[in-house]
């Protein structure tokens, strides 16, 4: 007697091998047999035209805050994945004494774009150390299950407290501190050390992240104590100080690698993009991340599986026209009644007469890429397009607003201004600001296919108000292993990718295949009719606050620890989730 049979369907079972036919049957929370499945079930799910894969391992989210309050994890959840890592760029919530929680709500709000007063009425804070807080958080039910990374920020303003600013030296007394913290945190099952390193992250009130400039003693002296824990990960993200320049590239990787080195055999993920003020960058953290691997460290590159982007709307965080004068005057007004302003012909001549006042700046989170991309916005409209009823994460250069312009014979500005306003002002605009400088998907093919790539950077439950890119898994499925008419990746190595190689690499032994007496951490997915949903804006954080969410259709059913978490992309009420400590599963 079983208690889930999935007949009919096709296995493609996270090892790579090709997709076969076998029914699948689940007991007490493990998968009891593939084949045949002869006995009786208490529910059978039928898969006919469709796959059932593994549960999917998603490496890089920023849920520390709403796994506080959230039991439903959305939308990860209604992505096929069954595990997620959070705790990723140096942010977090733990440790924490109480006089530091503002100064990181202030720093996770800056730098993943979560609001704060969500984050101030969400967070319980019944914590102070790392254990406590994985503690606090593991007594909470959850759709999914989930490890905690102990972020870098936070613990070095626990320790060094006042002078944990971005330009201090860290004594040898702080970073032993730091060091024995980190490994408290490893021997109560934290997955790792996760570290930020870009210009990009700031504080909402402009400041530098705290950790943004460590030296390398201190991020060696913190990896040491990973040396006999027997488990742990690394994580750091980096813009390898490309303001200075491409020649600083190797210095900085030089500060990463000494990290690793220092790391008693800990693997080590970093994150990597195309960028286009140095547009070949990728290639030279691919080359040395294999120089790394070749002398016998586990290293590995997170890649997207699509352009990092943002979506801009009036009911986003960001638009085209948020610095305007005129725009400024009625951004307190409620969606339908800045609509019914911008309507007006005479609203509209005013404000296209006008100019962007400076965003960026002391005091502001916003980074000096905002204020470059509206003083230049004729230019910018090659590289923004309406993301459409279905969205297109590869639109060609033809169908940019630019080119819409061209064709009309308007001013560009006319065109964006008139697509804000289409669906009541609800549209989106997308702006894919990474791995897009060729204005296509084939560096990032390039990316994915490489050796020590993984599948990473969703950011799941960060930047809300601008990106949904927790719908990457769905997206990797669907474009590159169906919809993409060159450069497809077999479906069979996309589901090992997701599953098994991003299990494996955080030292998860138990899930990640489907395999008789793993886990059962499933999906059943109608693979012929996975499609995406426009991203709609929701009020449902804490104090009202606003995020983005993708639906879904194909996911027949998602199961975690042989609960179905998940059907017909409708989240079912089950919390069988729970804080997974690394070092400790059976």
């Amino acid at each position: 007697m079983y208690d889930i049979k999935i007949i009919n369907g096709t296995i493609i079972d996270g090892t790579g091998r090709s997709g076969y036919k076998a029914n699948l049957a689940i007991k007490e929370g493990r998968i009891a047999e593939i084949g045949e499945c002869a006995g009786e079930a208490d529910e059978v799910i039928d898969a006919k035209g469709g796959i059932v894969t593994p549960g999917f391992v998603d490496l890089h989210t920023h849920y520390d805050g709403q796994m506080s309050w959230d039991e439903e994890i959305s939308p990860s959840a209604l992505h096929g994945v069954t595990t997620c890592v959070m705790g990723s760029c140096g942010v977090g919530f733990a440790p924490a004494r109480k006089e530091d929680r503002q100064r990181l709500i202030e720093l996770m709000e800056g730098v993943e774009d979560i609001p704060g007063s969500a984050l101030s009425e969400g967070l319980q804070w019944d914590w102070q150390s790392f254990p406590e807080y994985m503690s606090a958080l593991d007594a909470k039910p959850h759709t999914i299950d989930f490890l905690a990374q102990i972020p870098h920020d936070p613990l070095r303003m626990y320790v060094m407290g006042d002078r944990a600013v971005a330009n201090a030296v860290a004594t040898d007394e702080d970073i032993a501190k730091m060091r024995d913290i980190v490994r408290e945190a490893l021997d109560a099952g934290a997955v790792g050390f996760s570290t930020g390193r870009t210009d990009n992250h700031r504080t909402s009130l402009g400041e530098e992240t705290p950790a943004s400039e460590a030296a390398a003693k201190e991020l060696a002296g913190i990896a040491s104590a990973f040396q006999g824990a027997g488990h742990g990960v690394l994580n750091a993200v980096s813009d390898f100080n490309m303001a200075q320049g491409d020649e600083h590239f190797d210095a900085e990787f030089d500060v990463l690698e000494a990290m690793l080195e220092a790391g008693g055999g800990a693997n080590m993920s970093m994150s990597t993009m195309q960028r286009d003020g140095s547009p070949k960058q990728w290639e030279r953290i691919l080359e040395r991340c294999q120089k790394a691997s070749d002398k016998g460290h586990t290293v590995r590159c997170q890649v997207a599986p699509r352009a990092i982007g943002v979506m801009l709307g009036l009911q986003a965080t960001f638009h085209p026209f948020i610095g305007f004068p005129s725009f400024k005057k009625i951004s307190h007004l409620s969606l339908e009644e800045q609509v019914a302003e911008m309507r007006k012909p005479e609203f509209k001549a005013q404000l296209l007469t006008e100019k962007s006042e400076p965003l960026a700046g002391d005091g502001s989170s916003i980074p000096p890429l905002a204020d470059e991309f509206l003083a230049k916005l004729d230019m910018v409209a090659m590289r923004l397009y309406r993301l459409g009823e279905i969205p297109n994460y590869e639109p060609p250069v033809s169908s940019c607003l630019a080119a819409e312009a061209m064709k009309k014979k308007e001013p560009v500005l006319f065109v964006i201004y008139d697509a804000l306003l289409e669906q009541d002002g609800k549209a989106l605009l997308y702006f894919p600001l990474m791995n897009y400088s060729a204005m296509n998907l084939n560096v990032v093919h390039k990316m994915l296919t490489h050796p020590l790539a993984l599948p990473g950077l969703s950011d799941g439950g960060a930047h809300v108000g601008t990106v949904c890119d927790a719908s990457f898994p769905t997206f990797f499925m669907m474009h590159w292993g169906r919809d993409r008419e060159e450069g497809k990746i077999p479906l069979e190595k996309i589901i090992k990718m997701q599953s098994n190689d991003t299990s494996e690499f955080i030292g998860l032994k138990d899930r990640g295949r489907l395999e008789v007496g793993l886990r059962a951490d499933v999906n059943v997915i109608d693979y012929e009719n996975l499609s995406l949903h426009h991203p709609q804006m929701r009020q449902d954080l804490p104090a009202g606050g606003q995020r983005l969410l993708q639906a879904a259709d194909g996911y027949i059913a998602t199961m975690v620890h042989g609960e179905i978490i998940a059907r017909d992309g409708k989240l079912t009420g089950s919390r069988p989730g729970r804080l997974v400590r690394s070092g400790q599963q059976a």
